[in-house]
């Protein structure tokens, strides 16, 4: 089991790290955008749709990251006291009965969203835009994909962190 966690963590770190990229890039992206609109008084509407798609993907991806780092958000005033073993059962519950079945609605939808996509060669509505709109509508159903990699991974080490021996201090809780 723990070969099976140190594989996950390790993917889903390098995805968080290309979803850093992924914000260095639309940073990049926006401060191109800003200079040719102030000092050369021009747009690119494919750079300014090249945002949003960096945006989405960072976004997309970054929910399974945050899952993995246990960074989500919930109401820690509750959470923060309540012992270990409670916690991992919370984690547990919240993410097989919340969060993967969230993803399998959205990797089935988001599957046939962006193959509808593909089969009509669908681009941007505006003139100058991006063109295979099916890139971007893709990232749902990838990063669901990637979500569940995620849910995997909080599975098996709240399993792990439920076998293991509570300390004194812990059970009192």
């Amino acid at each position: 089991m723990n070969t099976l966690i140190n594989l996950l963590r390790k993917v889903i770190d390098t995805v968080g790290n290309l979803c850093s990229l992924l914000m260095i890039l639309m940073i990049l992206n926006v401060f191109y955008d800003v200079v040719l609109r102030y000092f050369f008084n021009d747009v690119s509407i494919g750079m300014q749709e090249l945002e949003w798609h960096f945006f989405a993907a960072m976004f997309m991806f970054g929910i399974g990251y945050t899952l993995k780092e246990d960074a989500h958000v919930r109401v820690d005033v509750i959470y923060d006291q309540l012992s270990s073993k409670k916690k991992a059962i919370i984690n547990l519950v919240g993410s097989l009965l919340l969060a993967l079945p969230f993803a399998c609605v959205l990797i089935y939808f988001g599957w046939h969203y962006s193959y509808e996509a593909y089969a009509i060669g669908e681009g941007s509505g505006d003139p100058g835009g991006l063109p295979h709109r099916w890139i971007i509508r893709s990232v749902i159903p990838l990063s669901s994909i990637f979500l569940v990699l995620c849910i995997t991974y909080v599975v098996l080490t709240q399993m792990r962190a439920l076998m293991v021996k509570p300390n004194f201090k812990e059970e009192q809780k």
